[in-house]
């Protein structure tokens, strides 16, 4: 009878082979157990392009259809359907999560340098990418390690006083490093009962998780099912703007709330389903007729005639001249993906002055930025005329300098409460961001200023206005300044403590 349903198990879940490539031996073992523990995984895979097509197959793709970017692949790996075997075992030695398993030296966590062998361009470019150091750049920033405690960390009444623990690693791992990425490492070994009796596995910290940033345990840093989830591993699924959601949706990055009421969103809700995702290249007017996130930001784009609009990347910030979110201010991008080596010139971990003056040395020159801008305006020339481009360009730098004015403004009124002594900051070495007059600071730019910015770039209007827009940078400011006074009156108020982390 056992013999019988894994028959039919692997009639159901391994690919027809007149779809697809030659399995290998290794890879049908593996199939033969997880369609039966796992057969979601399996099913998942079974329609992914890696369970149809082999390396050897991709290389013989035209230079602009293929979606490999190897020039040539291990001979043990050319001929074969790339499946489960052929992704967690590979680069075992590297891995410290590797443990044998049914004769096979297997790891758990594939990682971008596994996936390097046979899309080594896209690796590499994502590893200059600020995604790829997301996790550093959080934990390697004594400010940005303040900001999360004073959001992430349990609050408590303690002789009247409020006063707040650092948050542990479960709530760290769920919140901020949900997106930015957890450091996976191997804390040991642990037997478990199975289906196939006694099997021992690799117990990982800080799992599961897929971080854009998050650090493997070959070392490596970042995860391609971010956005290519896996088992699948889609380029339809990264193409829909449904994945960039996954991190991007606000209110501090509200990139896909906006988006969605934007008129390419619209276009995208209403006509998106009849468009072809899959295609490479990727032809605008062809294959699509308004973009997604990709579209501007990752994708090979063609026009008809075969014209290439946009080269592929996973870099992603070299379409960018601009950072619009996450920080107090916009500024040019960083030249380094890892931004914690930045320091401005009050030695803080900051790419600006509390003043919004650039720390020029750590950020992109303004040749490289209109190269960057060029490139993107590409990609919106493609549907729309130069006067179109040239006249949003022009708001959305216009924007730019306007909320960049409002939240130096905002500085201003907080810096006149630590001045005064109404509130506690940097020259009482004290937190930045754990008074009331300190968090509306915060909203100032993390909420508020992003969502006008964002706004402008992809045509959002109301979340440039109304919805946490301009409407809310005003209204901030006179809350701010009514506080201020308010706090004079009063003779100050007391901030939050912050105890020791005992974990």
């Amino acid at each position: 009878m056992r013999v019988l349903l894994t028959l039919i198990l692997l009639t159901l879940f391994l690919p027809s082979h007149s779809q697809a490539a030659k399995i290998s031996d290794a890879t049908e073992e593996c199939v033969e157990c997880h369609a039966m523990v796992a057969p979601g995984m399996v099913a998942a895979w079974k329609e992914s392009r890696h369970a149809k097509t082999s390396p050897e197959e991709g290389l013989e793709k035209p230079q602009l259809e293929r979606r490999i970017s190897a020039e040539k692949v291990p001979e043990e790996l050319a001929k074969s359907a790339v499946g489960c075997a052929e992704c967690h075992t590979i680069n075992a030695d590297k891995h410290s999560d590797t443990f044998e398993h049914n004769g096979y030296q297997v790891h758990i966590v594939v990682t971008p340098e596994d996936c390097a062998t046979c899309h080594p361009v896209e690796a590499k470019q994502y590893g200059e990418n600020l995604m790829s150091h997301a996790y550093g750049n959080l934990e390697n920033n004594s400010l940005y390690q303040d900001l999360a405690r004073t959001i992430n960390g349990v609050q408590f009444l303690e002789q009247g006083q409020t006063k707040i623990t650092p948050p542990g690693p479960e709530t760290s791992a769920e919140s901020c490093l949900a997106c930015h990425g957890t450091k996976v490492e191997v804390k040991g070994f642990d037997e478990r009962d199975t289906e196939l009796g006694p099997m021992e596995f690799p117990v990982l910290s800080n799992w599961p998780n897929e971080g854009v940033g998050r650090i493997n345990p070959d070392g490596s840093k970042g995860s391609c099912s971010s956005c290519h989830t896996w088992h699948r591993f889609s380029i339809e699924m990264a193409r829909k703007p449904y994945t960039c959601s996954q991190c991007h949706k606000g209110p501090d990055v509200p990139i896909y709330k906006i988006y969605q009421v934007s008129k390419h969103g619209n276009i995208f809700n209403a006509m998106g389903k009849k468009w072809n995702f899959e295609a490479v290249p990727w032809t605008v007017g062809k294959d699509f007729t308004a973009p997604t996130c990709a579209t501007c930001h990752v994708s090979l784009v063609v026009k008809e005639e075969g014209d290439v609009v946009a080269e592929r990347t996973h870099r992603m910030n070299n379409r960018l001249p601009w950072r619009i979110f996450g920080l107090i201010y916009a500024h040019a991008h960083p030249k380094s993906p890892d931004t914690s080596v930045i320091k401005n010139k009050a030695g803080l971990p900051l790419p600006t002055e509390l003043n919004g003056d650039p720390a020029s040395t750590y950020l992109i020159d303004n040749q490289e930025q209109q190269n960057r801008r060029k490139v993107l305006q590409q990609v919106c020339r493609a549907c729309h005329s130069q006067q179109w481009v040239e006249g949003h360009w022009l708001r959305f730098e216009n924007t730019i300098k306007t909320t960049n004015e409002m939240t130096l403004t905002a500085t201003k009124l907080m810096m006149q409460g630590w001045d005064t002594g109404v509130a506690k900051g940097l020259a009482q070495d004290s937190s930045i961001f754990d008074e009331a007059l300190e968090k509306k600071w915060v909203e100032q730019w993390l909420f508020f200023a992003n969502s006008t910015r964002m706004s402008s770039a992809m045509l959002g209007t109301d979340y440039g206005v109304y919805d946490n827009g301009r409407w809310y940078m005003a209204k901030n400011i006179q809350e701010i300044s009514d506080w201020l006074k308010m706090l004079h009156s009063v003779g100050g108020e007391t901030s939050l403590t912050v105890k020791p982390n005992k974990q």
